[in-house]
């Protein structure tokens, strides 16, 4: 089995070490990952600049640019033979509900699609990011049963959330629904130096809400929520509807 491992935490983070020493487990891994921390910059590619890879060891790179960009370019020139998955994460912060829109992990997932190669998002719902390496094992028995190449779906990344427990207190896996966030006050003013009007985005209050069977309610009673995603996302309940009404120019 070939794997192309990456993250939006950046090459050095922990949880990304963390997951290529699980994936090497597992077979060949090509690490290749952004140079610094691309946090919430979703699927978006670096189009007004060319790209450095710097090499890190052997086959794992470094990329001045985004998730979207590291996968890209790993697919597309820089691994000796195409990988069966991208395995992105492990993501220093949650990834549920839409949070999935914005999230530079399930992108870095996501565009494996693009080449007809499923993948996994893989983040922990915590900030104890210590707790991380306790999943190791949990881990690497979680993706060795996910990545089985003749059952898993076409056209799907699953996109995994641990909870913020230490593994040894995990209850579970459960298959999940996205939920909803709320973000309250998460835009802060500010004055710059010359008293100028400027915006900080996030903080603020977070609440969730969802069905039973959604990913947050898993994350919240100690179960790992493991949610299949794909890139359509026609609303085809609507067809009919929208078909029917009055839209001539």
């Amino acid at each position: 089995m070939r794997i192309l491992c990456s993250n939006d935490d950046g090459i050095g983070a922990e949880g990304l070490g963390i997951l290529v020493e699980v994936c090497s487990k597992l077979g060949e891994v090509t690490c290749v990952a952004p140079d610094r921390e691309q946090s919430a910059t979703s699927h978006s590619l670096t189009l007004a600049r060319p790209l450095r890879p710097v090499r890190r060891g052997e086959r794992s790179w470094q990329v001045d640019g985004t998730p979207t960009d590291s996968v890209l370019l790993g697919l597309g020139a820089l691994a000796e033979a195409k990988p069966d998955f991208v395995v992105s994460g492990i993501n220093h912060g949650h990834n549920m509900g839409e949070d999935v829109l914005y999230s530079g992990t399930v992108a870095a997932a996501m565009e494996g699609l693009a080449f007809g190669i499923p993948g996994v998002a893989v983040s922990f719902a915590g900030t104890e990011h210590a707790l991380i390496r306790t999943y190791h094992a949990v881990l690497e028995r979680l993706l060795r049963q996910l990545l089985v190449s003749e059952r898993f779906p076409e056209n799907t990344l699953l996109n995994v959330n641990l909870p913020p427990r230490p593994a040894a207190e995990v209850k579970g896996v459960r298959v999940t629904t996205l939920g909803k966030r709320i973000y309250s006050e998460s835009l802060t003013k500010m004055k710059d130096p010359w008293g100028r009007d400027i915006w900080w985005i996030g903080g603020g209050q977070l609440t969730w809400s969802g069905r039973e069977d959604s990913d947050f309610q898993a994350v919240e009673h100690g179960f790992i929520s493991v949610t299949p995603l794909h890139v359509d996302i026609t609303n085809y309940r609507l067809l009919e509807t929208v078909r029917g009404w009055d839209l001539g120019v």
